[in-house]
């Protein structure tokens, strides 16, 4: 699939154990849909299951999402995190480190009660690690899944790309915390 070209071949990421440690460690993807003639995109809380090699998410049974992927379930995600930003001596140069991964396929609506039951907890258990069901929270019931979608995004194909420079370069910083004085930048 030429979707997963990347042009910058130094920082393509082609490892499988990588891409799916990354998206274990993801707080949120960026869903790319098409609905009619008009691309969408929608950030979603999910959770990546190693076992379908498919991401679950979820969203109300009466919405744009689910109306959408009735008509069209091809679909892409991204999820991404921001690293340093490195400042340099030219604009161009600028730069910031990053992660970031891309992924192609389709998403099935689960209409099977284990299945959706299985994806929610998935969900709950990697958001809300600390809580059990049927202890701190009551379990899943049938009635909520008649209100609740959800969805599994079956990968075909996926890709990652990283940007990571040494601990030690010059004046590199996290955005929204205060940059280092350095008197070469000024």
């Amino acid at each position: 699939m030429t979707h997963t070209n990347v042009r910058r071949k130094d920082r393509a990421v082609t490892d499988d154990a990588w891409i799916a440690g990354f998206l274990h460690r993801a707080s949120v993807i960026v869903l790319g849909l098409v609905d009619a003639d008009q691309a969408y995109v929608k950030p979603t809380l999910f959770v990546y299951d190693d076992e379908r090699r498919a991401v679950y998410f979820h969203a109300t049974k009466f919405g744009r999402t689910t109306d959408t992927l009735r008509r069209s379930p091809a679909a892409t995600f991204t999820a991404f995190e921001m690293g340093r930003l490195l400042p340099a001596d030219r604009a161009m140069d600028f730069s910031v480190e990053y992660e970031s991964v891309v992924a192609f396929g389709e998403i099935a609506i689960i209409d099977d009660e284990d299945e959706a039951t299985y994806g929610l907890q998935l969900l709950l258990n990697k958001y809300f690690p600390h809580l059990k069901p049927g202890e701190d929270y009551a379990s899943i019931q049938p009635v909520e899944l008649k209100i609740t979608a959800v969805f599994r995004f079956d990968i075909q194909a996926w890709v990652g790309k990283r940007k990571r420079v040494d601990d030690d370069f010059p004046g590199a910083f996290y955005y929204g915390q205060q940059p280092p004085s350095d008197p070469e930048l000024t």
